[in-house]
């Protein structure tokens, strides 16, 4: 690993959360002088220029190993990868925003700069072998996400989701805070890499503080993956946030939140290992089964998907439980498809909205397919693939994990994995069910498919076919991710 002991170097290898931070910067103070009318597009059209150039140079940066400011903050392949996910996310969520908000009436300015400060923190948690930087990560895009929930004027659900989302994260960070602040006070450290060589030296003895530190951070990172039992905001939030935000936190929140997880734990608490990994076992299977349940009994597509979120972190949770590096690259896939398949789903799920009636009851769907059939076969798509159905990327994400899963011996873990697939088809059958075999029930009305919702369907779906026939790239890229590990 290469070392840039300089500041004024350092610098270039940070120019994608440069460009972010004077992005988002730039657009508030536009904000503040021009008409509020004016700065819709011109504001999305600034957002999608400065996240497009910023996963330019992340991709320029691949194959990098290198360590700036004392260590503070690294640029590899993992944190690459995390990141380049993150700002595809951005892409794809701001193209949905740029007709949404209008339709909601929402403050844009402010909008589109915290949804790049919310990306800055993703990007900042996911590079970092520092508990400091870490914790400085999560803040940034907590703070702005807290904001970004709240932003639909008028609506009480929207203000109820900020409030309930700000009051639990604010609870969960001191949960994580404080097991920092217990692994430093057992340790004397808070490198993630120096904690590993020191607890493996022979001269660490582990103590009740320093499980308890474990214990705590599988709570703070718990709550922000939405896994049981911290998965208690995960519904109210989804529902009330703008639908556009939903899709922003249901996969760049939870990718990033997945990223610091898998760096903390599989670098400096690996050497423990016995300790957690039970634990976790317990967790993904908790998270899975109520997560698709609860899911069973929605009759509103977002609070469906929200516990489908749930549920999905649960199959991430089967590899990390298994606690064996080689098969980690299987998570980061995972991340990747589930991203696609859920931002297209919400894609749809907005499409079909108004700001009168967001129609996200099932009986909205009724009849879709007779009313707007290349609608209703996009959202067939993403639900088949969220289910696990072959050819699509859903199906191989779920099969790399349950085989990794039967390789490490955990067999039970991956029989609750396959019925737990069995149980979600039928919610997501349930609503391709209503859109071709039900009569409508009301009108949804002339749908508003603008050139940036066809973009974001149509990359998400070919992305979910790419990666479902093809996979073989993808993985590969996920395993170069995870070499930090080995």
């Amino acid at each position: 690993m290469m070392v840039v002991m300089k500041p004024e170097l350092a610098f270039g290898w940070i120019m994608p959360e440069i460009v972010i931070t004077l992005s988002a910067v730039f657009i508030l103070l536009l904000s503040a002088f021009r008409r509020k009318n004016d700065i819709g597009r011109l504001a999305g059209g600034l957002s999608l220029i400065g996240a497009g150039l910023a996963l330019f140079l992340t991709c320029r940066l691949w194959n990098s190993d290198i360590d700036i400011f004392n260590g503070l903050y690294t640029i590899d392949n993992f944190g690459i990868f995390f990141k380049a996910l993150a700002l595809v996310i951005s892409l794809l969520v701001t193209l949905l925003s740029l007709r949404y908000v209008e339709r909601e009436e929402m403050i844009k300015g402010e909008y589109y700069a915290l949804m790049l400060f919310g990306i800055l923190g993703m990007m900042i948690m996911v590079s970092s072998n520092h508990f400091v930087t870490i914790f400085i990560g999560l803040e940034v895009m907590s703070i702005a996400i807290y904001v970004l929930c709240g932003l639909l004027i008028g609506n009480p659900r929207s203000a109820e989701a900020s409030l309930k989302y700000f009051l639990l994260g604010a609870f969960a960070t001191a949960f994580l805070l404080y097991g920092i602040a217990l692994i430093y006070g057992t340790t004397g450290i808070l490198d993630v890499r120096e904690i590993a060589r020191y607890v493996t030296s022979g001269n660490f003895l582990i103590t009740p503080a320093f499980m308890a530190g474990m214990a705590l951070l599988i709570v703070g990172f718990g709550f922000k993956t939405a896994s049981v039992p911290f998965h208690m905001w995960t519904p109210d939030v989804y529902e009330g946030a703008p639908t556009s935000i939903t899709a922003y936190m249901a996969t760049g929140v939870k990718a990033a939140a997945f990223g610091a997880f898998l760096r903390v734990f599989y670098t400096a608490l690996y050497p423990f290992l016995t300790e957690w990994s039970g634990l976790l076992w317990i967790i993904a299977v908790l998270t899975m089964t109520l997560g698709n349940i609860t899911a069973l009994m929605q009759n509103d597509i977002k609070r469906m998907l929200a516990y489908s979120s749930i549920a999905h972190a649960g199959y991430i949770l089967i590899a990390f439980a298994v606690g064996d590096r080689v098969f980690s690259a299987s998570i980061l896939f995972y991340l990747l498809v589930y991203s696609f398949m859920n931002i297209g789903a919400f894609a749809v799920v907005i499409l079909l909205g108004r700001k009168e009636a967001p129609n996200t009851g099932i009986e909205s769907y009724a009849g879709l397919a007779t009313r707007h059939p290349m609608i209703a076969l996009a959202m067939s798509v993403f639900l088949l693939s969220l289910a696990g159905v072959p050819p699509l990327a859903g199906f191989m994400g779920k099969f790399y994990v349950l085989s990794d899963a039967i390789k490490a011996g955990y067999y039970g873990l991956a029989v609750i994995g396959v019925l737990n697939s069995v149980v979600a088809a039928y919610y997501y059958l349930r609503v391709i069910m209503y859109m071709y075999f039900k009569e409508p029930e009301g009108e949804i009305g002339r749908l508003d498919l603008s050139p940036a919702y066809a973009v974001v369907i149509g990359i998400s779906i070919w992305a979910l076919f790419h990666m479902g026939i093809f996979p073989r790239s993808f993985l590969l890229i996920a395993r170069e991710s995870v070499n930090i590990f080995m």
